[in-house]
């Protein structure tokens, strides 16, 4: 019998902290065009601020662990909370492109500690629910995500303008801090210098599911990039009616992360992966081959509610794969994610560049198939009864 999945205060926190920085990381996609036209940026001044949010993730991905070892989870968890806040302000005040974009490369740099801790902590908390956590906090992240567009728009005919999307949800970790102040976190404890864990390298099972986290990322990140585009220029749909689909893909992006981490409780993560990369495919098999704009849509959806488990889940099975190293997994797996998210996106605009964006998508499908057979060669190498 599976034990109960309990949601102490720190998980609570955790999910809280989960959707704050997603908010932040899809919050810089709507306000670009804004900063465009107020610093007279040309397109590859403006893509730099996503891109330097990006290396900010890598580089935590290399090395985060290290800083978090240094001075504990807890306070490198509010370091990158308050370094979100921090860099927004930033962000919103200056007048000079260099600024903006060093915002948010220390947006990305410093926020992304968050990404490290929360996943590695609520392993440590659940054990072998982990996938159930990692489902639940991501549900909170995507609306927090789904949420920072509406936030500009709805702010943009407003006194202030879009930076009030960013002021606004700035002041957060304050709000959080009072309210949770006093969590206790046993797992915040630096561990020493040359400890065994400290040293101990991550097994080659990790590092495969690892490849997992890259593929998983990708189709998430090249779908919310480039589906309005082909919506528009293949299936013949308006520009505004396009990017407005895309809200289709997100809410099922929400609908699937609540269903799988309802049934990571009763069937195991491997199985639900399993079943999300069948219904992914078959939901972008008819985007792809839709001939109406109707269809396409439906294709849109289906595919978000596959796509919606694959990250958590692969990810909560690379951490039960990393034998309690479970900071440097986690930093790790946010190098994954910073890699997909700054690479496959350019990779598809290259290739739709190159042959249409009808042909490009063909990579989605590539993808999915390579999650798929990271699926097939993991399951080779984990015993009966090992968690993963």
């Amino acid at each position: 019998m599976k034990p109960t999945f309990r949601r102490d205060r720190f998980t609570w926190l955790a999910y809280i902290l989960l959707a704050y920085y997603g908010y932040f990381l899809n919050i810089l996609g709507p306000v670009t065009p804004f900063l465009k036209d107020e610093l007279h940026l040309s397109y590859t001044l403006s893509s730099l601020h996503f891109t330097a949010f990006a290396v900010g993730i890598l580089i935590v991905g290399l090395s985060g662990h290290i800083l978090i070892r240094r001075i504990g989870r807890w306070r490198a968890l509010w370091l990158g909370a308050f370094g979100i806040s921090a860099s927004a302000f930033v962000l919103l005040a200056v007048h000079s492109v260099v600024l903006t974009i060093a915002a948010s490369f220390c947006m990305g740099l410093v926020g992304s500690l968050i990404l490290v801790i929360v996943p590695s902590t609520l392993s440590d908390r659940h054990g072998e629910l982990r996938a159930v956590a990692f489902s639940e906090a991501n549900v909170v992240s995507s609306l927090a995500s789904t949420a920072a567009p509406l936030m500009v728009g709805a702010f943009a005919h407003l006194i202030g303008g879009w930076r009030l999307a960013l002021a606004t949800v700035a002041f957060a970790p304050l709000l959080m801090l009072v309210g949770f102040g006093r969590v206790s976190l046993d797992q915040s404890t630096p561990q020493p210098q040359g400890s065994p864990s400290s040293r101990r390298s991550l097994p080659v099972l990790f590092w495969v599911y690892w490849l997992g986290i890259v593929l998983a990322v990708s189709v998430e990140f090249c779908m919310i990039f480039w589906s309005a585009d082909y919506l528009e220029n293949s299936l013949g749909m308006l520009k505004v009616d396009a990017a407005e689909a895309i809200s289709l893909f997100l809410a099922a992006m929400i609908v699937g992360r609540l269903a799988s981490s309802r049934l990571v409780q009763h069937f195991s993560a491997r199985r639900v992966v399993i079943a999300s990369i069948l219904v992914a495919s078959t939901g972008f098999l008819v985007f792809w081959a839709a001939g109406t704009a109707i269809l396409g849509m439906v294709g849109l959806f289906v595919t978000g509610l596959g796509v919606a488990g694959l990250y958590p889940l692969v990810l909560s099975l690379a951490i039960g794969a990393a034998q309690n190293n479970t900071v440097q997994a986690s930093a790790r797996a946010t190098l994954a994610s910073g890699t997909a998210i700054l690479a496959l996106p350019l990779v598809l605009g290259r290739l739709a560049d190159l042959v249409g964006i009808r042909l490009a998508f063909g990579v989605v499908g590539i993808l999915l198939v390579g999650i798929f057979l990271v699926m097939l060669v993991t399951a080779r190498k984990v015993q009966p009864g090992q968690p993963a």
